[in-house]
């Protein structure tokens, strides 16, 4: 059995409470979601032409309580495995080496795919917004995304307390913004506003609709429970990552509740309004009066400011999640064992931080050079890169939480806590199932092919199991990083 000591490490515990809150919220983009993924919720650009339409704050709700069920499920992970490899352990404890060490390459792939993809959203966001708001445009998008791509890889070197503070202050003020804004507009709606968006009966397909809103609205928690990738980093990661995993859950679920509702009503429950503001509702909700919304042009930037910001926050947030991820996996040899080189100075994971900036630097080059690959008509190639990227990323994940439900009801079999694991894991695979149904049905190429590429990512993960010469888990063979929580 090999020595602790020959095990790589991260830096100091030095994260709080609010930290790792900050990680799951920040990479979860609660404002950049409600800008601009809700229209997929309420049926007005998914593929299937399907969604919750009026009644998709109904959706969010079936979706949000899907959410606690696979929350409580990592809480009760995060209370025994402390290490910084998070849902790659507890797929691996619940379905064995092979099939953890497949989820590992998927989820944190996913991540990665996600990350770059929203970088490049990001560059094209920045001088698209500047050029119209503005009529000048300084710098062209690439350059945009590659200011960002250096500002995540300084925050990444520099420790993870300045990622989760930056997180933080990001995703404070954008959503503080943001719910101000929420409930002026309510306010300014007075007698208008309207129970309709609670009844069943105000989707146009019914509860099929409804259901349909709930397939796509698990897509708006994606990344709720990434406070557990600093486990390792926290003094006390039995008691916060739990808290911080169900508050995450929370806070999301009141916010997409409020903003589907405000952006159902503020449209005043017509779904032909809602259709004609779809690629930004938020955005025509913060226009003038005059206009049909119910801000003005100061209004409109404020709210373009913070989208940024959230979009910044879910950046860091992956970069985070993702290079401690690979550290973890790494260290673990299920992938290259140079990916685990720490930083001995600030004890960040140096190897595989350079491997996600890298990623990006890479993705940025093809978005430059390779204009074709998952074009789509008449939009930025930046786009649809961010697209299909997301769609892929979505999916990762998706599909290890199904995972990780399964091995749950092997890992706590004999637990006190079986009987609520059981149905957790039930209604998790339930609705994790759905989501993956809906990443399938009627969606078109170029988008159809990444949920495919993401199956084909899980079999090389797989298939490297049988390559590479793995050892015992860090969070079974390190004492601080594993608590054998009374069954």
């Amino acid at each position: 059995m090999p020595k602790s000591e020959s095990y790589e490490r991260l830096g100091a515990k030095v994260l709080s409470l609010p930290d790792v809150i900050a990680q799951s919220v920040g990479f979860m983009g609660p404002v950049f979601s409600s800008a601009f993924v809700i229209p997929l919720v309420v049926g007005v650009i998914s593929a299937s032409g399907k969604g919750g339409g009026v009644a998709s704050p109904l959706s969010v709700i079936i979706a949000g309580v899907g959410v606690f069920a696979l929350g409580w499920i990592v809480s009760s992970y995060a209370k025994e495995v402390h290490a910084a490899g998070s849902l790659y352990d507890y797929v691996t404890r619940g379905l064995g080496k092979r099939v953890g060490t497949a989820a590992g390459w998927l989820y944190y792939g996913g991540v990665v795919v996600l990350l770059v993809g929203l970088l490049l959203l990001i560059g094209g966001y920045l001088q698209s917004t500047i050029a119209s708001e503005f009529k000048v445009s300084p710098l062209p998008s690439w350059v945009w995304t590659a200011i960002v791509i250096a500002l995540i890889a300084a925050i990444l070197y520099f420790g993870v307390r300045l990622s989760t503070r930056t997180q933080l202050a990001l995703a404070l003020v954008s959503i503080v913004v943001l719910t101000i804004f929420f409930i002026t507009v309510i306010v300014k709606l007075g007698s208008a506003n309207s129970v309709k968006p609670f009844e069943p009966s105000s989707s146009a397909d019914g509860w099929s609709g409804i259901f349909f809103g709930v397939l796509y609205g698990v897509l708006l928690f994606v990344g709720f429970e990434t406070a557990a990738n600093l486990a390792e980093e926290t003094p006390k990661p039995r008691r916060e990552i739990p808290i911080a995993v169900m508050t995450t859950a929370g806070i999301a679920t009141a916010i997409y509740l409020l903003a589907t509702y405000v952006e159902v009503a503020g449209f005043h429950y017509s779904l032909k309004a809602i259709t004609a503001a779809a690629s930004a509702p938020l955005f025509a909700l913060g226009a003038a009066k005059s206009a049909g919304g119910y801000g003005g042009t100061w209004i409109d930037r404020l709210l373009e400011l913070v989208v940024l910001f959230d979009m910044l926050a879910v950046a860091i947030g992956c970069a985070v999640s993702a290079s401690r991820g690979i550290f973890a996996m790494a260290r673990d040899r299920r992938i290259p064992a140079p990916l685990a080189r720490t930083s001995k100075r600030h004890g960040s994971p140096l190897g595989a931080g350079a491997f996600v900036i890298g990623a990006a630097i890479v993705v940025l080059l093809i978005n430059q050079f390779w204009t074709s690959l998952f074009a789509l008509p008449a939009t930025p190639h930046y786009f649809a890169l961010f697209a299909w990227g997301s769609t892929f990323g979505g999916f990762a994940l998706v599909v290890v939480y199904l995972l990780m439900c399964v091995g749950s009801l092997r890992s706590f079999a004999t637990s006190r806590r079986r009987v609520s694991i059981v149905v957790s894991a039930v209604v998790g695979i339930v609705i994790t199932g759905g989501a993956i149904f809906g990443s399938f049905y009627k969606v078109t190429s170029p988008t159809i092919e990444a949920p495919y590429y993401a199956l084909a990512l899980l079999c090389i993960g797989f298939a490297s199991t049988y390559v590479l010469r793995a050892r015992e888990s860090a969070s079974t063979h390190l004492a601080d990083l594993t608590t054998e929580a009374a069954r």
